[in-house]
């Protein structure tokens, strides 16, 4: 495929990354037609601003941040309008239990509570602790994280010490709960960690 065209080359490169899309659409939307209207609102985005892409940089951190601002927008937009984007259930990650493609270690019952508790702790976070979750689940570096954010590494390290803090708080609290016998709150499973 010749990439001499700027569309040719921005549809290999989206191509080529287009998980990112998916990924951030997910993080910020529970339900399907809103991940589909903010994935093609990213796409959108991504294209008005290719002109401005230097070609020096790496391409999926520039992705990133674009796709990332027009996440949070979306989401505050959304807010503003009153329509809420609900906690998912757990509807959306029961079929991790059944899955045979190794694709989520331990995915069985207390393999898919440790994923209901890290989605639900992600969705109780705002738009920036999200973005920064997401991007250092995905093994960015401090200093990509700090570019695509437009943080310092400084910062970027502070918060991430401050949620994996927040993390652990959490998760001894279920465990707690669990030892004493206490059901959960929200209807939630109970987690108990040393399975």
């Amino acid at each position: 495929m010749s990439t001499d065209r700027p569309q040719d080359r921005f549809e290999a490169l989206l191509e080529q990354h287009r998980g990112i899309v998916g990924k951030v659409a997910g993080l910020y939307c529970h339900h399907a037609e809103d991940r589909r209207d903010l994935a093609q609102e990213i796409r959108a985005q991504l294209w008005r601003s290719f002109p401005r892409y230097d070609s020096a940089r790496p391409f999926a951190t520039w992705m990133y941040r674009v796709a990332l601002n027009v996440a949070i927008s979306f989401a505050r937009n959304a807010s503003a309008r009153g329509r809420h984007f609900p906690a998912r259930g757990g509807e959306d990650l029961e079929g991790l239990a059944e899955r045979d493609d190794g694709e989520h270690e331990g995915a069985g019952p207390q393999g898919l509570d440790r994923v209901l508790f890290l989605q639900r702790f992600l969705e109780g976070q705002g738009e920036l602790d999200r973005a920064l979750l997401l991007l250092y689940m995905e093994e960015h570096s401090y200093r990509a994280i700090a570019e695509v954010l437009g943080i310092s590494e400084t910062n970027v390290a502070t918060k991430l010490s401050r949620l994996k803090l927040r993390l652990r708080r959490d998760a001894l609290h279920i465990e707690q709960r669990d030892a004493r016998g206490e059901p959960a709150k929200d209807g939630g499973r109970r987690w108990n960690s040393t399975n």
